[in-house]
């Protein structure tokens, strides 16, 4: 396991490697959700790689975990600028010629977006939890999470990851997916330019989407694509189901070099 850092505008971003030796095949990206960061991966990326046998990269998105704070606010359209602006920064400054994706929740609708603009890089996708519109679940579900962090107890839970940078993390996440200007975005666009393959795990209990999600994802790329719900799982499989998510991903990128 190494550390790194990559400038991307407005400063600079925190990412560790999870190596497992000489690999030739292309290493695994994750992309963490609206809350997350490098450390809440926990002990997933090093399962991962040893699942795999690829290496294994995770970052802090700006304004998260041990990145550079942000002061503004994001725009509605930060899913896409993840994907155009910030994420081919650091794929070339860490040297990653080519990838796999796997993003969580918003990180998945981001995976799907980088795979759209970057065809010649992504060589498969895994979107797990991933939102393809704005459901009134989603909504529903943030506006509750919203109320529970008013807990000063959770929300130092959320500062033990982010330090300084919670209070703006929280209300990075509520703030766009509340906001009306936000309601009429949808993956579409993105998915209609997917061609690699693409793995749509999702929940049966996810608190913040229905299968409606993983369904348009799986029908909307233009490659080969399948969704698998899993059982009993709510808004977070590699935490909630790792062994079936581990054994998905290994059976998914077998052939994909």
């Amino acid at each position: 396991m190494s550390d790194h850092r990559a400038r991307v505008p407005g400063g600079q971003v925190f990412a560790r490697q999870w190596a497992v030796g000489e690999s030739r095949k292309a290493p695994i990206v994750l992309l963490h959700d609206s809350l997350g960061s490098v450390e809440l991966w926990r002990g997933f990326p090093a399962a991962l790689a040893q699942a795999t046998g690829r290496t294994v990269w995770a970052y802090d998105r700006l304004g998260f975990g041990r990145s550079s704070p942000r002061e503004e606010p994001p725009s509605v359209d930060f899913i896409l600028e993840e994907a155009q602006l910030y994420f081919p920064v650091i794929a070339a400054q860490l040297g990653l010629q080519e990838y796999a994706l796997f993003g969580h929740s918003v990180g998945g609708a981001m995976a799907l977006c980088i795979a759209a603009h970057q065809p010649d890089r992504c060589r498969a996708v895994i979107a797990e939890a991933a939102q393809a519109f704005v459901e009134e679940r989603t909504l529903q579900g943030i506006q509750t999470a919203q109320q529970s962090f008013q807990d000063p107890t959770k929300f130092a839970r959320l500062k033990r990851w982010h330090g300084e940078k919670a209070r703006w993390v929280l209300e990075a996440w509520t703030g766009v997916w509340l906001a009306p200007a936000f309601r009429a975005w949808t993956l579409e666009p993105c998915l209609k330019k997917v061609h690699c393959p693409v793995l749509a795990l999702h929940g049966d209990r996810d608190e913040y989407g229905s299968v409606a999600f993983p369904e348009r994802i799986a029908r909307g790329v233009q490659g080969p694509a399948r969704m698998e719900v899993l059982p009993g799982c709510g808004h977070v499989p590699h935490r909630e189901k790792e062994a079936l998510v581990l054994e998905a991903v290994k059976g998914f990128l077998q052939g994909i070099p």
